[in-house]
């Protein structure tokens, strides 16, 4: 089936047209993030001559200092890629592995039923990192400069340390318990034992020194060595499962990307093991057969709360790492499965769930992440989403090595038909197997078109993909970078059988339409979910402008 999926791919990129503008050459280089000290990383590496992926790396290692709460090397992510001298487009694929020792049923009890909190918290919950590789990955593929000269500004942070803000305050607040239960997260975490107060100063020393050893050592500076035995050792120690092989077998895989085209655009997205590629070509295909522009406000918003039910669906019945299970990607981007889904779509009411879920049970064997991007004068570009998963990680740091590791073994499916922390369900594909990467919803994408080039992206778990989506429409539609951050959003994603919205999203006409439509409306009771950054270089004026997300403290710098 990947033989398939790669002829399928090669078959479709080439019939897709040149876009107007592709050999042009950005005015100016643009960095931006969801905090102002990775975005200054950044923006300080193409000042010295770096390029894109220099810069990428930058933000990325700072993005794990002052954001640990949301990622860092003890997670994982997806970069994607654009070299602007061979138009080439890639995807490296850092997504955390299983450990060799995993089993199937490793978070049930003896009844078989789910072990509550097993999977999401402490050192059993985390899966192999991938960052790490990453950056040496990116370094030596495509970077100009040294890595250690790359992961100074990073180092350099976390040992003299930096005033935290109101939103690392609220997740300390959030996460205060579970950091108790682990000494170490605590130490370096909470102000002996309590939430810090504003203006509080974060030093991370052992991370410090984490990050020297990555950028000295290379790979064997993390995944071997002394750094490796530390970590495998206080994992073991508190009821984990990792060993040195587990980390010194890790290793990033580069992946073709999936290429979509909707109203004369052009979308790159990353393929399994993150769904958003695929969702998003599955939604597209969808709305392609609507005139999404001759409909009514509530009209159109049914049809795109349609569409993300039957690609959610899809994704929960065969999605996951296509290294392990035969995913039938052909068909899921298929005509005949969007005329099918779209046939189905009434506009005078809404599909229950449960009628899509019937044979759920008969299926075929078969903040808390953050996002950045950067261009740089040559017009390579880079997107990148990462993550630790849930706020907080595991909660568990390894002694002595600073490293909050993920929790991201609860995004595989640890019991068919039963939600993860996202409210997903999942089937066998996205089983848990030694080394197999779990199902994600990171996406990162760009957008190509007449009007010019979007990079774009978000946190939020199983809304990253929605997010997305409407941003992209909005791009299509016109709006400015700014518009497009800040517009109100909903989503959908099968189950729960639930559309959840914004303050904004819908006005009071829509809701009453939609609610008239059968549809289950949940307004957001915080004051909006999400992160999104963006960077819109548009032809017709020539500028290139930056966007971070108004719900966020984010930033973003043109050079």
């Amino acid at each position: 089936m990947k033989f398939l999926y790669l002829a399928l791919f090669t078959i479709l990129l080439s019939s897709f047209p040149v876009m107007a503008g592709e050999d042009k050459t950005p005015p100016k280089a643009a960095v931006v993030s969801a905090h102002h000290l990775a975005t200054k990383a950044g923006m300080d590496i193409l000042a010295k001559g770096g390029n894109a992926y220099d810069a990428a790396v930058a933000v990325s290692a700072m993005l794990g200092v002052v954001e640990p709460l949301s990622s860092g090397i003890g997670g994982g992510g997806f970069w994607l890629l654009y070299e602007a001298k061979t138009k080439g487009y890639n995807v490296i694929d850092a997504r955390e592995t299983a450990p060799l020792a995993t089993k199937a049923d490793m978070y049930l009890d003896e009844k078989g039923e789910v072990i509550k909190g097993i999977s999401t918290k402490g050192a059993l919950a985390a899966g192999i990192p991938g960052l790490p590789a990453a950056f040496v990955a990116i370094n030596k593929k495509y970077g100009s400069m040294k890595l250690g000269d790359v992961l100074t500004p990073a180092v350099k942070v976390a040992r003299e340390g930096f005033a935290v803000d109101e939103r690392y305050i609220n997740g300390a607040h959030y996460k205060r318990d579970m950091f108790l239960e682990n000494e170490e997260a605590a130490s370096i975490f909470l102000d002996n034992g309590n939430v810090p107060k504003d203006g509080w100063i974060l030093k991370q020393r052992d991370l410090a020194n984490t990050l020297e050893s990555i950028a000295i050592k290379g790979l064997k500076g993390f995944y071997d060595g002394d750094i490796a035995a530390k970590m495998v050792n206080d994992v073991v120690k508190h009821g984990g499962i990792w060993s040195l092989g587990d980390l010194r077998d890790y290793h990033v895989i580069e992946r073709n990307p999936v290429i979509m085209n909707y109203r004369g655009a052009r979308i790159i997205a990353p393929p399994l093991p993150s769904s958003g590629g695929l969702v998003l070509s599955n939604i597209f295909n969808i709305l392609s057969g609507f005139d999404l522009t001759a409909l009514s406000s509530a009209n159109r918003k049914h049809v795109i709360i349609e569409a993300m039910r039957h690609a959610y669906y899809n994704r929960a019945l065969y999605m996951g790492d296509s290294d392990f299970v035969d995913v039938p990607v052909d068909y899921i981007i298929s005509k005949e499965m969007s005329d099918k889904q779209r046939k189905k779509i009434d506009m005078d009411k809404a599909l229950p769930s449960a009628l899509l879920s019937l044979s759920f049970d008969n299926l075929p064997k078969g903040t808390d992440t953050t996002h950045f991007a950067v261009i740089d004068k040559w017009g390579n570009r880079v997107a990148v989403t990462q993550s630790i998963n849930f706020w907080g990680g595991s909660g568990f740091v390894p002694k002595g090595t600073g490293v909050l590791l993920n929790n991201e073994m609860d995004d595989f499916t640890i019991k068919v038909g039963v939600e993860n922390g996202y409210g997903l369900q999942g089937t066998k594909a996205n089983e848990i197997a030694p080394n197999k990467r779990m199902l994600s919803s990171m996406t990162p994408t760009f957008v190509e078109n007449e009007r010019g080039v979007l990079i774009v992206g978000t946190p939020g778990g199983s809304r990253i993909i929605s997010m997305n989506l409407l941003g992209i429409l909005n791009y299509i539609d016109g709006k400015s970078a700014k518009g497009i951050v800040a517009a109100a959003r909903y989503h959908h994603q099968f189950m729960p059988d639930e559309v959840v919205y914004e303050q904004g999203a819908f006005n009071a006409m829509e809701v009453k339409a939609l609610e008239a439509k059968g549809h289950t409306l949940k307004k957001q009771s915080s004051s909006g979910y999400g992160n999104m950054q963006v960077i819109l270089w548009d032809y017709t004026t020539g500028e290139v402008t930056t966007a971070s997300d108004p719900r966020g403290v984010g930033a973003g710098r043109v050079y």
